[in-house]
């Protein structure tokens, strides 16, 4: 059975939330600066509020692209020389010193596939290129049920033991952090930005978004949910940001057809497998977009009654868009309404 790849993406999940404030137009205040350019196969757009003289721009510019470069240097999956794969080469049982960054994203994984119940796992990486989904090449087939035990062999986060920035497994396992580690990156560009001065800004990277301040006029940033549509883009639900991050994991537009039946890019760490629940995506609110991250992508694992139920009883910022028989139906966690632009309708079950 060979597979025919309906939507073609890396490993980095593509952009599923849009920015209403547009990053191009011809009503923005003229203090507003905007730096865009291609990063961990995707794309980055900041948008920045303040006065600032053409070599402060520069250094802002500078500081963005180095935060980001930084990050795909130290954890892409895709570059034999970055920290990661370095680290994946590595033997087992072996110490691997690693960058304080590198060390950060991990153990907040960690703390995630805790949380999760191994919903979210960064070793899943085997069972990641073995459906074609990571740095290696798309299988000719579907996988059969040895070559995913095989893999699975090769799956669990217990494996990484961490002290200090000081890594080892104790079995073979292949970590893939791209779960995790665009909306690192974007922590990053914001903690750059900070650092800078800057009190108004937005930053995105593929999809994950994190705020400070509010445009100069007071308003909020507003973002919108994209509808699970794989072929088009349009809004679903408008929120409202100040200081924050927020994040989207989905299936609807990497994954494989093969004789009707659809294989999402989003692996099961627990089974070795393509998600099959009927949770088409979820965004998470957090203060850290490496927190938005990791938790969009447990709980779109987890599926809608256990990923709700996770992301009640922790107090989870989530909506959740559904996939029924009469088309989409959309719910929200106990103490995400807060971000909403609008009331819940109708149709939201709170």
């Amino acid at each position: 059975m060979r597979l025919a790849a309906y939507c073609a993406g890396s490993a980095w999940r593509g952009l599923v939330l849009l920015v209403l404030l547009m990053l191009v137009g011809c009503d923005q205040p003229p203090q507003a600066h905007r730096f865009e350019g291609p990063i961990f196969g995707t794309g980055y757009h900041v948008t920045v509020y303040g006065d600032f003289s053409d070599k402060q721009l520069a250094s802002l510019e500078d500081g963005i692209k180095e935060s980001l470069d930084e990050v795909d240097h130290l954890m892409s999956t895709y570059k034999s020389d970055s920290e990661l794969s370095r680290f994946n080469a590595a033997s087992v049982n072996e110490p691997f010193e690693l960058s304080s960054a590198t060390a950060n994203v991990i153990r907040e994984a960690i703390d995630i596939g805790d949380l999760s119940k191994g919903a979210f796992d960064v070793t899943i990486g085997s069972a990641v290129n073995l459906w074609g989904f990571g740095p290696e090449m798309r299988p000719d087939e579907v996988p059969s049920d040895d070559e995913i035990a095989q893999a699975l062999d090769e799956v669990g986060y217990q494996a990484l033991k961490l002290k200090g920035n000081r890594l080892i497994k104790t079995k073979p396992v292949y970590v893939d952090l791209s779960g995790i580690a665009k909306g690192f990156g974007v922590d990053q560009v914001a903690a750059r930005l900070d650092a800078l001065g800057v009190t108004s800004y937005l930053v995105e990277v593929g999809g994950e978004i994190r705020t400070r301040g509010a445009k100069p006029n007071g308003e909020p940033w507003r973002i919108a949910v994209e509808k699970p549509i794989s072929r088009e883009r349009s809004v679903q639900r408008v929120l409202e940001l100040e200081d924050v991050a927020v994040a989207t994991s989905g299936d609807y537009r990497n994954y494989y057809e093969e004789d009707g039946q659809r294989f999402s890019h989003t692996i099961d760490p627990r089974t070795g497998r393509p998600i099959t629940h009927h949770l088409a995506s979820v965004t998470v609110v957090s203060k850290r977009s490496a927190t938005a991250d990791g938790l969009a992508t447990a709980l779109e694992v987890l599926g809608p009654e256990k990923g709700m139920a996770l992301a009640n009883r922790e107090d989870i910022a989530a909506y959740f868009i559904v996939k029924t028989d009469e088309g989409f139906k959309t719910e929200l966690s106990e103490v995400f309404h807060t971000y909403l632009a609008d009331e819940p309708s109708e149709g939201e079950k709170q």
